[in-house]
């Protein structure tokens, strides 16, 4: 079992910037790929992008465009979502979540193991 906890949204201007984390409870990471996803009122939820724990590699949303960036600090056992360049449509709630194995993927069916969200909220 593993327990996800974000945090760091908040309301933010277009343009602004936005450090989210998500920590790990009871269980290392270092077995599992990590994703980020989103979810806006009325929307699916959405790839945001996605971390394998322990190589390293990344794969992000189509969207993100080079504003986003996840890294992770093996010894906080937390992985974040540094959001730049935000715009009012990036408002969402904001959902890491957890999947065993190194593969990365895209679908939210791949990840087991979810956080609560944190939201996100840019305004014009």
């Amino acid at each position: 079992q593993v327990q996800l906890v974000e945090s760091g949204g908040g309301l933010v201007q277009a343009g602004g910037s936005l450090r989210l984390s998500c920590a790990a409870s009871q269980r290392s990471l270092s077995s599992y790929t990590m994703g980020w996803f989103r979810q806006a009122p009325g929307k699916e939820r959405e790839f945001v992008g996605g971390i394998n724990y322990r190589a390293g590699g990344t794969d992000y949303g189509d969207f993100v465009k080079g504003r986003f960036t996840i890294s992770r600090d093996n010894a906080k056992n937390t992985v974040y979502l540094q959001l730049n360049s935000l715009k009012p449509e990036d408002t969402a709630v904001y959902y890491c979540a957890a999947r065993g194995g190194l593969l990365l993927r895209r679908s939210p069916s791949d990840y087991v193991y979810w956080g609560q969200g944190t939201q996100v909220t840019v305004s014009s």
